[in-house]
């Protein structure tokens, strides 16, 4: 370690020694934060998450058993305040949305990847993030511009449903989360540029999304930003990755232009009309702050848009076909319900999926048992506040943990069961995924800043799930049957991922 490394150690302990004794003191103190676990000097919590290797998401989980509706952790520099309970996480996000809209401060290498916060996700509360939202909401998830885009859907489903007969094929199984992963990113990939690239392209943009979306997650430089500059290998990777990144999709970007300015079109890649992209609204949209949205910027918010929509997507469908292959009453009555829909041989639309109660069930009840995130993203207070009766200061993290409402025995009766059936009759009819009437069941966050694109996710999924379930039955891999246990890679998705013996229905039926 070089000697100036050494001095900026000590200064950093230092200041941190002094920022420690300032913000230790919570619940009843001078601060009045909610009451938490008990901190290292310096490290706060972040010691004991780390001792326990085991990541946040499910340390929470026991920590809320023990400090209840609310309550504080000392994440090094970073104060986390936990909400847990539905009746303070609907006043927070819905009742007081405006309040608790806006974002924390982001790590230097965050900032990189957004552009200085120049994304719907990460943008503060304000105008930037009003233009941003309302252009998404516009050019992606109207109606009639999710009509126009069906054939996008129905190509990457034919190529989806071929790759699973030659997997099959092939390995005897197939792996869900891959394949499913695959062909959603392809879909989001059309819709974002307008152009359809070939499958081994794909790949290459989704694993770099994916390294994206991991190395932006919450490292320890993110809760001890003093120390970064102790961490500049980290910093110049993310910087190296954030150089493939542009490389990988600034050609499509150009392409796209000159499509639409000059109708240049010289592989035929660009099979979208002027205007159906999600990219060529960006290209004149003004932005509060911004002196016009070049590829920095273009790039950021078009990756927003395909990791959003992959990754969640996919897990919810990993998890989803995970209950039919170990629930098979559960599979054959769907099958059925698709069946009486459209026939054994009809095409399922997505008029066709908005009209099957019992596939909404599944995948809300997939939603319930298996939420994708524990939280929803971070927030933070404009100003200082009061929730609870404690004070929550501006800009610190506010994290609601919204798996718990999934689980909790007095909103649901036998939370820990798969039953579609709750959402028929029984405790799940009246359940507002959107969480205005209430929060038991919110996937996709609630009030101001809830997910612009969760019908297209919810579109994606159905779409999908009925597609499959119609075409083939789906059993256990023989001597290797599911393992349901978790592990987090940005969503929380199976440990073991999820592989599957599929049988076509025709071959099933002819016998």
């Amino acid at each position: 370690m070089a000697l100036s490394d050494i001095f900026i150690f000590f200064l950093a302990a230092i200041v941190l020694f002094l920022w420690w004794r300032y913000w230790s003191v919570s619940g009843k103190g001078p601060n009045n934060l909610p009451p938490g676990p008990p901190g290292w000097p310096l490290l706060g919590n972040l010691a004991q998450i780390i001792l326990q290797g085991r990541h946040f998401v499910f340390v929470v989980g026991d920590l809320r058993a023990k400090y209840g509706p609310i309550f504080t952790m000392q994440m090094g520099q970073r104060t986390f305040i936990i909400v847990t309970s539905a009746e303070l996480i609907h006043e927070a996000l819905v009742q007081r949305g405006a309040t608790f809209a806006s974002r924390p401060p982001d790590s230097p290498i965050r900032l990189l990847f957004s552009v200085g916060k120049c994304a719907i996700n990460s943008a503060e509360y304000g105008p930037l993030w009003r233009v941003l939202r309302k252009n998404f909401v516009t050019e992606l998830i109207n109606p009639t511009r999710i009509k126009q885009c069906s054939w996008i859907r129905n190509w990457a489903l034919e190529n989806h449903m071929k790759r699973l007969q030659k997997e099959a094929y092939e390995s005897k199984f197939v792996e869900v989360l891959s394949n499913c992963r695959l062909t959603i990113c392809s879909i989001i990939i059309c819709l974002c540029f307008g152009a359809k690239i070939s499958e081994d392209r794909i790949k290459i943009i989704e694993g770099i999304l994916k390294e994206v979306m991991l190395v932006t997650s919450p490292k320890l430089p993110d809760f001890l930003p003093m120390l970064t500059p102790l961490f500049r290998r980290q910093v110049r990777e993310a910087k190296e990755l954030r150089k493939r990144q542009m490389e990988c999709l600034v050609p499509l970007i150009k392409k796209r232009k000159a499509f639409v300015e000059r109708g240049e079109n010289p592989n035929g890649e660009m099979v979208s009309p002027v205007g159906a992209a999600y990219v060529d609204s960006l290209f004149k949209l003004e932005a509060p702050g911004r002196d016009g949205l070049g590829d920095e910027e273009l790039v950021t918010l078009c990756s927003e848009a395909i990791n959003a929509g992959t990754d969640t997507s996919a897990t919810v469908l990993e998890w989803a076909m995970f209950e039919l292959v170990v629930n098979q009453d559960i599979q054959q009555k769907l099958y059925m319900e698709i069946v009486d829909c459209v026939g054994k041989d009809g095409m399922v639309n997505e008029e066709d999926a908005e009209k099957m109660p019992y596939l909404s069930a599944v995948v809300k009840e997939t939603f319930r048992r298996h939420p994708p995130g524990h939280f929803v993203l971070s927030h933070a207070a404009i100003k200082e506040t009061e929730l609870g009766g404690y004070t929550i200061p501006a800009n610190v993290n506010v994290e609601f943990y919204t798996a718990w409402l999934t689980e909790d025995p007095d909103l649901w009766v036998d939370p820990g069961t798969f039953r579609p059936e709750r959402f028929l009759e029984g405790d799940g009819v009246d359940v507002d995924v959107t969480g205005t009437r209430g929060v038991r069941l919110v996937p996709f966050g609630a009030g101001r800043r809830i997910c612009p694109a969760a019908t297209l996710g919810v579109l994606h999924v159905n779409l999908m799930l009925a597609r499959m379930i119609q075409a083939f039955k789906w059993l256990p891999v023989p001597d290797n049957p599911p393992d349901p246990t978790e592990t987090f890679a940005f969503t929380v998705v199976m440990k073991n991922p999820l592989k599957a013996v599929i049988s076509p229905r025709k071959a099933i039926e002819e016998n």
